[in-house]
């Protein structure tokens, strides 16, 4: 392969980034499954497709996956600080498959690998964040004859995507993974619930046993986090303007109230909501001295860290992933991983176990709209329930768990609507 065909940190990486795919190989009995029949039946064979995903051991698995089922695969970074340097070498150097990724690239060069990975011209693109998308639909349109559909890993850009078909400018169908079941119900409960927790005590070596910690929405990714911190001792807190939510938040036994209150006593600050400025200039305003911030959203908006730079008297790096901001009355708010994706930065991102099911749907989306190409018409869709359904039956199967199956009496009671009281 080139230079030209891919800009990573460092090639020599590239065994010890084998090493890393192999051991989370291990953990996705699904995707090995389904990698295993593409490499047999080639089902996407002579697809191009356009990866804009977090560099991961996990993603290089999808990858390999793809590749096996006969795509072209290009991949770069969908945030700046979650690339794993040695993942992207094993790629290049051992897969043969072009990335555009480095671990703390600037903004400039993030966007000039978006640009290089859509240089090879995608039939299909496989998004987490909608980056990728938008970037087509303003500047590469010329691009879109030739796209027959994409997929979307998570919900900023489930939602970006709607917001794009509301407005009639989306302009291919894409499949939103991020709402299969086996995709929320478990990536982002139970995946964004232990890796972030993870990250925070990688970056800050802190006790959570005891500690305040403040949860800033009560969706999937907010209840993992929620559930994971009180299992470690914290006391825990939810933000939240959803009454509905709010109310779940409440029953399932935790504090709730408006962020303004929860700023005074919390010491450890995770928001989830995917909306913008969460943490904003009022709540830095009241914080304890010492407050930990820290954002396991997809984009770095939901701290208002400009409000932050504003306010801070000084700045300085605590240690790795900590930037410390001294404050107004010598307060220090310490603000993690740049607010970006605390558990991709300073961690390793989701388990792999977790991320099987995930990337299942990403292959099997993809395969499914290769076989509806032409079908089905512009706008966001489920991912088939058949799709999600096998998922579940083959990660049980994996996992040694039998259920029940209906029997034809059952199946017929089901079925019918004479029988009552």
């Amino acid at each position: 392969m080139a230079v030209k065909d891919y800009d990573i940190r460092d090639l020599d990486l590239a065994e010890m980034g084998r090493g890393r795919i192999d051991w989370a190989a291990q953990e996705m009995p699904v995707l090995r499954q389904i990698a295993e029949r593409f490499a047999r039946e080639k089902p996407l064979e002579g697809v191009r497709i356009a990866a804009c995903l977090h560099v991961t051991t996990e993603t290089a698995n999808l990858m390999r996956a793809l590749k096996a089922g006969g795509a072209e695969v290009a991949l770069c970074a969908s945030n700046p600080l979650s690339t794993q340097d040695d993942v992207a070498a094993s790629l290049v150097a051992h897969d043969g498959i072009p990335v555009y990724a480095i671990k703390g690239e600037d903004t400039k060069t993030y966007y000039a690998h978006l640009e290089a990975t859509l240089a090879h011209e995608p039939h299909f693109t496989m998004d987490d964040g909608c980056d990728l998308v938008s970037l087509i639909h303003k500047e590469r349109r010329d691009l879109l004859p030739g796209i027959f559909g994409g997929t979307e890993e998570t919900t900023t850009g489930v939602i970006r995507l709607r917001a794009m078909a509301a407005d009639k400018v989306l302009a291919y169908p894409v499949i939103a993974v991020n709402d299969a079941h086996t995709k929320h119900m478990f990536d982002n409960r139970y995946g964004t619930g232990q890796s972030t927790l993870d990250a925070i005590i990688r970056a800050t070596n802190i006790l959570l046993a005891g500690k305040t910690v403040v949860v800033a929405g009560y969706g999937w990714c907010g209840r993992g986090v929620a559930s994971r911190a009180r299992g470690m001792g914290a006391h825990v807190v939810v933000t939240e303007v959803n009454p509905l939510k709010a109310l779940e938040a409440t029953m399932d036994g935790y504090m709730v109230m408006p962020m303004l209150e929860a700023a005074r006593v919390g010491d450890i600050f995770i928001t989830v909501t995917g909306n913008i400025n969460v943490l904003d200039a009022q709540h830095f305003a009241v914080m304890k001295d010492g407050a930990i911030i820290c954002n396991s959203g997809h984009f770095n908006v939901e701290i208002n860290i400009p409000a932050l730079e504003t306010a801070a008297r000084e700045k300085r790096v605590g240690r790795p992933f900590i930037e410390q901001y001294t404050v107004e009355g010598g307060r220090s708010i310490n603000l993690l991983a740049e607010g970006r994706l605390v558990n991709l930065a300073a961690a390793e991102g989701h388990p792999s176990a977790v991320m099987d099911m995930s990337f299942a749907n990403q292959a099997l989306s993809a395969e499914h709209m290769l076989k509806h190409k032409g079908q089905m018409e512009v706008g966001v869709y489920p991912v088939p329930e058949a799709i999600d359904q096998e998922i579940a039956r083959l990660k049980l199967e994996a996992m040694g768990v039998r259920i029940d199956k209906l029997t034809p009496e059952q199946e017929r009671y089901l079925a019918s609507w004479q029988e009552g009281t």
